[in-house]
């Protein structure tokens, strides 16, 4: 069963083999927790997002159309589940604000003062500094190996506008990568 393809897995998982879940759920859930932990940076937020995340899979297989392939399908209830939290918790905020708006530093997590590699772990706080949209298209496209174009289907955008958002991105990461780091941007 392991050798199926994961839309082929999703396909019985929406005709009632459930128990099917678990294969894709074995295949996605430490990437899927660390696209959460890389959006909240906060562990514990990111393991009930993901445990969200396969509980909505599980709920909504009936709207899986396999037109496109099965992460980025995946990758759009993410983003939704993420969304919801911020709606929840913000619900004062209009969703534009939220993904323009820069977040305060964050703490270091444990996971970053344990990193040996002081260089990963101020890349992960200049990446904490990017504002949610601009994480979410570098965590996409570098992290999660999706295509510019499946991002543009995520996002309801052109695969140009995509481009200059991961432009920009990488642009801004950089420059709070070379402040934290204490040089010159």
């Amino acid at each position: 069963m392991n050798q199926l393809s994961d839309d082929a897995v999703m396909s019985r998982v929406k005709d009632g083999q459930v128990e099917m879940l678990a294969i894709l759920f074995e295949r996605y859930h430490v990437r899927i927790f660390n696209f959460f932990l890389r959006l909240s940076n906060d562990r514990p937020l990111s393991e009930d997002l993901a445990q969200e995340l396969f509980f909505r899979i599980l709920k909504y297989r009936h709207t899986y159309r396999g037109e496109s392939a099965y992460s980025s399908w995946m990758y759009q209830i993410a983003r939704n589940v993420h969304i919801d939290h911020l709606r929840r918790r913000h619900a004062d905020t209009p969703l534009e604000e939220l993904w323009e708006k820069e977040p305060s530093t964050p703490e270091a997590t444990p996971a970053q003062r344990a990193e040996s590699n002081q260089e990963a772990a101020l890349l992960n706080r200049a990446l904490a500094r990017l504002p949610l949209r601009k994480r979410e298209v570098l965590l996409l496209s570098r992290f999660q190996d999706l295509s510019y174009q499946e991002i543009a289907g995520l996002f309801e955008c052109s695969v140009e506008a995509v481009k200059v958002l991961v432009h920009r991105a990488v642009k801004d990461l950089r420059k709070n990568f070379l402040e934290l780091k204490g040089g010159l941007s």
